[in-house]
């Protein structure tokens, strides 16, 4: 099983990237989010300049936020860039279109989405809009067609997997009968004699363990944030900073990157028990996780020394491994 790691688009990506190269990490995927993130072509190319080996990948692009065409020269620049190593996933923009106050895609636009852009990267004529449109770019602008990229999808339940094995060369989520499958995971590596209810592995782990606050409810409303623990008072604390119609653009703030104070409060009901462990703790979850038939392995690394997860994280696969 490949591990792999997940990290925003912002400042310091490039320099995690070589860091999780020089690690041993597989890939290096990025998120996209334009309410919450800088925008991750450019942090890619970025990375592609400064690393050789590491695998580039997005987790993932949502289409809606490009034209077809538009994401199939990026996916070009940045596939010449990194000579190879990159590829593209995309989902339904769950978090990037609730922070905006929009729904999700449907799957099928979804997936029509991907085999128009499949059909481009393949240098074929599609229609788009009512029109047939190709990629355009001249031998010496662009690397020439069919671009060999693997086009993958985050997708869950029967519908989606369904779907994914129509289209989609992998998968982000569930294993998958015919698909490599990926699966997205945080957590933490223990210090000698650390306890799980540290205050740095509640810092560590936070941001991402309290997204299912922030989704319950930018997608479900404020009954079912209040059947969480802590859940009426925080989402109380967010009514108070803005109207009604504006609520929407704080649920997601600080997603799994930092700490609000309202999420602060969370902390003591996070999960402090999926992949918080010392080294051979979280090998032993790994390995359940590779004899459950999952290929790959994306930890997502946060809190204010990100540079140490990833560090803690490899050796323990690493251990694991041998």
């Amino acid at each position: 099983m490949e591990l792999s790691c997940g990290l925003p688009p912002g400042p310091d990506f490039a320099e995690l990237v070589v860091l999780a190269e020089e690690l041993g990490y597989t890939r290096a995927w990025i998120y996209e989010s334009a309410p919450l993130w800088e925008d991750p072509f450019v942090h890619l190319a970025l990375a592609a300049r400064e690393t050789s080996r590491i695998g580039l990948s997005s987790a993932v692009l949502v289409p809606d936020q490009r034209s077809v065409m538009t994401m199939a020269s990026g996916i070009a620049t940045i596939a010449r860039l990194s000579e190879g190593r990159f590829r593209a996933c995309f989902g339904t923009g769950f978090t990037a279109r609730l922070a905006i106050g929009q729904r999700p895609m449907k799957l099928t636009a979804l997936a029509e989405y991907v085999t128009a852009l499949r059909g481009l990267l393949a240098g074929e004529t599609v229609t788009v809009d009512g029109s047939p449109v190709r990629m355009l770019h001249a031998s010496d602008r662009a690397a020439p067609r069919p671009l060999e990229v693997p086009l993958w999808l985050s997708v869950f339940g029967p519908r989606g997997a369904e779907l994914a094995g129509e289209v989609a060369d992998g998968i982000i989520g569930p294993v998958h009968p015919t698909l490599p499958s990926a699966m997205i995971v945080s957590g933490t590596v223990l210090d000698p004699g650390e306890e799980p209810g540290s205050a740095r592995v509640r810092e560590a782990i936070g941001p991402w363990r309290v997204v299912p606050w922030h989704e319950a409810y930018a997608s479900r409303g404020a009954e079912a944030v209040d059947a969480l623990p802590g859940g009426e008072a925080w989402r109380k604390t967010l009514e108070a900073l803005a109207p009604e119609g504006e609520r929407h653009l704080l649920a997601f703030e600080g997603h799994v990157t930092g700490l609000t104070e309202r999420d602060q409060e969370l902390l003591p009901h996070i999960d402090l028990t999926s992949l918080v462990a010392d080294a051979p703790g979280i090998g032993a979850q790994l390995a359940a996780l590779d004899a459950a038939g999952f290929q790959e392995i994306v930890y997502t690394p946060s809190g204010p020394d990100v540079a140490r997860e990833l560090r803690a994280f490899a050796d323990a696969h690493r251990k694991t491994a041998r």
